[in-house]
């Protein structure tokens, strides 16, 4: 159902569904989605995941799942994260990751929508830890498609050779508000 659901939620939207990886290679794993520059992005990033049929859990501000809407936010997937405190967010995630059989964890790295100086490292730290790839996904608004085109399988590699590889992919002409996205991630 929800793959008629996601696929219908982007025709109406006139947009493409694209995906470059093998479905397999997104049952255990950090999705990243990026550029994020408008709350339409989780719309059509949700929108390619139920497409996939892939299990998910998309981290976000608590401040959206504790409400009395918050229900629908945890419905789609959603675990509410208070960064105003120290919660060790990685070793939670990854064993997440670990004790799933299948689960693809969403992350925002660029942690906002406004313009990010760096982008936070945990993602890195969570599929290191549990021994997962990092996927590549995103929606891209100058052409009207969204999907996962990429997989970063980390073992010894080095947090900057990881996010060169990052870097290279991603585009500001992809993001909704271009000027809100800074192509240097760290």
């Amino acid at each position: 159902m929800k793959k008629l659901l996601g696929s219908l939620m982007l025709f109406v939207m006139g947009w493409k569904f694209k995906n470059e990886v093998p479905v397999y290679e997104l049952r255990k794993c950090v999705l990243i989605c990026a550029p994020h520059t408008s709350n339409w992005d989780l719309y059509y990033c949700l929108a390619s995941f139920w497409c996939l049929k892939i299990p998910y859990k998309v981290m976000i501000k608590d401040a959206y799942t504790k409400p009395w809407y918050g229900f629908f936010f945890k419905a789609i997937g959603c675990l509410g994260v208070d960064r105003s405190q120290w919660n060790n967010l990685v070793q939670y995630s990854s064993e997440l990751i670990k004790n799933s059989e299948s689960m693809a964890l969403i992350n925002t790295p660029e942690a906002t929508r406004s313009r990010s100086l760096k982008w936070k490292k945990g993602f890195y730290y969570i599929a290191k830890q549990a021994n997962v790839p990092i996927a590549l996904a995103y929606a891209d608004y100058k052409n009207k498609v969204t999907g996962v085109s990429k997989i970063i399988n980390i073992g010894d590699k080095p947090i900057e050779e990881v996010f060169d590889q990052i870097e290279i992919f991603y585009k500001p002409e992809m993001a909704k508000y271009p000027e809100n996205y800074n192509p240097k991630i760290y």
